[in-house]
C-alpha cells in the first residue's frame, strides 16, 4: 500500500500535466489591457471573426486595466504566460525580447507579404533583424486648429516655423492663447519635444538621442530649446497647464479660448462631443523647422505578440495572421477609429483619419513617441523635466544637464 501511494505522488504531477495539455488544447489564451469601451468592442469584434473562421479553436480573454498591465505584463510572461498579449514596438518591446520573453514571429511575415503590407511599421516591429509581432494599428499626431478662429483672423494654416511664430502672436494680440495643452500628465509634452526635435535635426537624429548615442548637452538638442523658447517665453501656451490633464484642456479648445492643440487623433472625440464639428476643427501636419529636412512623424503603433513560453503557439499565429489581414484592420479601425496599419485596407472617410492617412503613407519614418522610443527611465526623467522648463524656462540649462546625468546612467 505504502509503495502504491508513493507511486501515486510521483505520478500525480504527471496527470496534473496531462489535464493541463488537455484543457488547453485548442484554446488561445489572451492578456490584453483593452478595458476601454471602443477598445474591447474592437478586441471583440476581432476574436469573434476569428472564432468563426477557426471553429476549432476557444479563445479566452483576460482584460486587465491599462496601469495594472504595465506592472503585471513581466510577470505573468514568465510565470504563467497566456498564448497572446498585446504591447507596443519599439524600446517598450525590446526589453521582452532582450529577455527571451517574446517569440520570433518573422515566418509569418514571410509567409504573408507583410514586409510590404505593413511596410509603415516593419522597421518598429523589428529587432536584431527579426520581427518580433504583429502591427495592427496606428494613428496620427499633428496639430488641431480652429477653423473659424483661423478664418476670422485671416490666418492660414502655418507650413513653416515663422509662419507658425507669425500666426501664435497674432492670435496673442487678440486673446486667444495659441496652444491648448493640459501637462499634469507630463507625456503630453514629450509630443513637442519629439516635433521639434524631428522638424530641426531629423528622424536619424532623433533616433539616436532616444537610443542613448547623443548627450543631452549636445548643442543641437540645445538647438530644440532655441524654438521652444520661442513658444514658450512669450506666453503662446495655456497658462497654469500643469494644473491640466490632456482632457482638462480641451475645453479651451471648445470655447475659443485656445487655438490650437498638438495632440494625437483620441483627442478628436473628445472634441466633436464637446460641439466642435467639421466647419470649425481642423488638422494640419506640424511646421517645417529645417529647411529641405524629411518630414518624419509621431505614429504610436498597437500590436500583438507571442509570448515565448506560450502552450498554444500554433493557434496564436493563426492569430496574428488574421490581424494582419487588410479586411480585419479595416473593420477594427472603424471601431476604434484608429488607422490600419496594412497598406492594402480601405481609406477611412472619417475627414480626420483621412488626413492622417495621407499623411502618414507619405512618411517614410515614423516615431513611436518619445516614452516608447526611449527606455523607461529616461522616458520619465526627460518628460518630467519637459514639464519643469516649460513651467520655468530660466531652468533649461540645468533640466538638460540633469537629463545628460540620467542619459549616462540609463544607457550603461
Amino acid at each position: 500500500m505504502k509503495v502504491r501511494s508513493t507511486l501515486l505522488v510521483k505520478l500525480l504531477p504527471l496527470l496534473f500535466s496531462a489535464m493541463a495539455l488537455s484543457a488547453s488544447a485548442g484554446t488561445l489564451v489572451i492578456n490584453s489591457d483593452a478595458s476601454d469601451p471602443a477598445a474591447k468592442a474592437a478586441l471583440d469584434a476581432i476574436i469573434k471573426g476569428f472564432k468563426a473562421e477557426n471553429t476549432d479553436v476557444e479563445v479566452k480573454l483576460n482584460t486587465f486595466d491599462h496601469e495594472g498591465y504595465k506592472t503585471s505584463i513581466r510577470n505573468f510572461l514568465t510565470a504563467n504566460p497566456p498564448d497572446v498579449v498585446n504591447w507596443y514596438p519599439g524600446h517598450r518591446m525590446a526589453p521582452f525580447v532582450d529577455a527571451g520573453l517574446f517569440e520570433d514571429v518573422s515566418d509569418l511575415w514571410t509567409k504573408n507579404g507583410l514586409d510590404e503590407a505593413l511596410k509603415p511599421a516593419a522597421a518598429a516591429m523589428t529587432i536584431n533583424g527579426k520581427k518580433w509581432g504583429i502591427p495592427y494599428l496606428y494613428y496620427q499626431w499633428g496639430i488641431y486648429y480652429r477653423k473659424d478662429i483661423f478664418a476670422k483672423l485671416n490666418i492660414t494654416p502655418p507650413k513653416t516655423w515663422k509662419e507658425l511664430l507669425d500666426a501664435s502672436a497674432k492670435l496673442k494680440q487678440n486673446g486667444v492663447t495659441p496652444f491648448a495643452i493640459g501637462t499634469k500628465q507630463t507625456w503630453t509634452t514629450a509630443a513637442w519635444f519629439d516635433y521639434l526635435d524631428l522638424r530641426t535635426n531629423g528622424y536619424q537624429f532623433h533616433m539616436d538621442l532616444t537610443n542613448g548615442k547623443v548627450p543631452y548637452t549636445d548643442k543641437r538638442v540645445s538647438a530644440v530649446f532655441d524654438r521652444w523658447d520661442e513658444l514658450v517665453k512669450p506666453g503662446y501656451f495655456l497658462p497654469n497647464h500643469a494644473s491640466y490633464t490632456w482632457e482638462e484642456a480641451v475645453p479651451a479648445m471648445v470655447k475659443g479660448e485656445a487655438a490650437m492643440y498638438l495632440m494625437g487623433n483620441f483627442a478628436v472625440a473628445p472634441m466633436k462631443a464637446a460641439g466642435l464639428t467639421e466647419s470649425s476643427l481642423g488638422f494640419m501636419q506640424f511646421p517645417a523647422i529645417t529647411p529641405g529636412l524629411a518630414m518624419a512623424e509621431e505614429a504610436p503603433i498597437e500590436s500583438v505578440h507571442i509570448p515565448a513560453q506560450a502552450k498554444n503557439k500554433a493557434d496564436a499565429r493563426r492569430l496574428l495572421a488574421y490581424m494582419a489581414r487588410p479586411d480585419v484592420q479595416t473593420k477594427v479601425s472603424q471601431i476604434l477609429e484608429e488607422l490600419p496599419v496594412n497598406v492594402k485596407a480601405s481609406e477611412p472617410t472619417d475627414p480626420y483619419l483621412k488626413a492622417g492617412f495621407d499623411l502618414l503613407k507619405n512618411t517614410s519614418d515614423l516615431s513611436q513617441y518619445y516614452d516608447r522610443d526611449a527606455p523607461a527611465e529616461m522616458a520619465k526623467a526627460g518628460m518630467d523635466g519637459f514639464q519643469h522648463y516649460m513651467l520655468k524656462p530660466e531652468s533649461r540649462q540645468q533640466v538638460l544637464e540633469r537629463l545628460e546625468q540620467i542619459r549616462r546612467n540609463v544607457y550603461k
